[in-house]
């Protein structure tokens, strides 16, 4: 029977090809940090990871997890409620709580199993959920798994969500979810908009804020902070694997009762091995550093400030906004992905973003500024650009 399977498959991996859209996998033969090497090269300049605060290689999150190994070994071997539990899982949780603002926070191996743990676990038949149509396909495929009514708002925009709410008036119970950050634009949801709607039509708000946490909002504390709405926000998941550390794991944080229930009956949490002492350390000494100084949060508002400056000046095409994701527009996917080796030829480690991951005819080289970039890495990846544009 896999003859017939492997042929086909091989069909579609031809025409992913011939599309330009297949995804080749550069190695990093370094730790992850503001200069990379990749494969046998030389150093280049990182401007694609999700690396915001430079912590994936910082010093002190590092000693933390080594000290976390000693303490407390390499893994659990079990699921929370079982013997999967130690202190610094229930210490994590409280500063997460602490830092977010929330009643109660629950740890997951990912963002993508917190979103997929939550809807089915809240939401039956008789509910309905709004969702952004660009939100993140943890979101997505979380909505799928639940049983309520489904219904999709184009991105941002409130009078299309308060269309889809009036449709959902029959439901029982009603939950908006939405990105914090639209990682592929890096544009931001209207919080303070959503959470009025969502008290004029008696509905909750999710908030994924993976691309926020750490580093949005007065104190980086995310986008319910940026708004001044997070007494009114009442749940939001986000990651370990982006500014806070760059390893892995993720959370659910919000009201009370919702975390409890979670507990009891989320799949992902009741299933899935604790996270490892050494990163839930890391991550604790991550919140930790965030807490006692505003250093990294300046330091990444500026290298993002002075890119778009200098690329707006050289004439590129950037997607408008604040965030340090900050997409040039190409169009045509060859041709991002031309431009990502032209880049890499110039020292600068960039990766083309194409469909499915973007809409056809949209790619893009998605830039993310990282507050290990120094002033002189921002303007040598301005000028690679020139460069790499001129032998287009």
């Amino acid at each position: 029977m896999y003859g017939e399977l492997k042929n086909d498959l091989r069909r579609t991996i031809e025409e992913i090809r011939e599309a330009g859209l297949y995804k080749s996998e550069r190695v990093i033969a370094t730790p992850q940090k503001a200069a990379v090497r990749v494969g046998e090269g030389a150093e280049v300049l990182n401007f694609c990871a999700n690396n915001y605060l430079g912590l994936a290689d910082h010093p002190r999150l590092i000693e933390a997890a080594k000290d976390a190994l000693d303490k407390w070994g390499f893994g659990m071997a079990s699921v929370r409620f079982i013997c999967g539990t130690q202190e610094p899982h229930k210490e994590l949780e409280r500063k997460l709580s602490e830092f977010l603002g929330t009643d109660d926070t629950i740890l997951y191996s990912s963002c993508f199993d917190a979103n997929g743990g939550l809807f089915e676990t809240l939401l039956g038949a008789e509910d309905a959920i709004i969702s952004d149509e660009l939100n993140h396909a943890s979101i997505i495929d979380g909505v799928r798994l639940s049983k309520a009514k489904r219904y999709r708002y184009k991105n941002r925009d409130m009078d299309d969500l308060e269309r889809q709410l009036k449709d959902a008036a029959d439901a029982r119970y009603r939950l908006i979810a939405t990105d914090g950050v639209f990682s592929m634009d890096g544009y931001l949801a209207p919080l303070d908009e959503i959470c009025d709607l969502a008290e004029r039509y008696n509905a909750l708000v999710m908030v994924d804020d993976s691309h926020a946490v750490g580093f949005t909002g007065p104190t980086g504390r995310g986008t319910p902070e940026l708004f001044g709405v997070q007494d009114r926000v009442d749940i939001v998941t986000g990651t370990l694997g982006k500014a806070l550390g760059g390893a892995s794991g993720g959370y659910t944080s919000g009201r009370a009762e919702i975390i409890e229930l979670l507990r009891q009956r989320s799949r992902p949490y009741l299933f899935s091995n604790s996270l490892a002492p050494s990163i839930t350390a890391a991550a604790i000494a991550a919140l930790d550093l965030l807490s006692s100084s505003s250093e990294l949060l300046t330091r990444l508002r500026e290298n993002t400030e002075l890119f778009r400056r200098r690329m707006t000046e050289e004439g590129f095409d950037l997607l408008p906004g604040e965030h340090p994701i900050i997409p040039v527009m190409i169009g045509d996917a060859a041709e991002a992905g031309r431009l990502a080796d032209l880049l890499l030829e110039q020292g600068i480690y960039v990766i083309g973003f194409s469909y499915p991951v973007v809409p056809h005819g949209k790619a893009r080289i998605r830039t993310q500024m990282s507050a290990a970039h120094t002033t002189e890495d921002v303007n040598r990846a301005v000028d690679a650009f020139v460069a790499a544009r001129a032998k287009m």
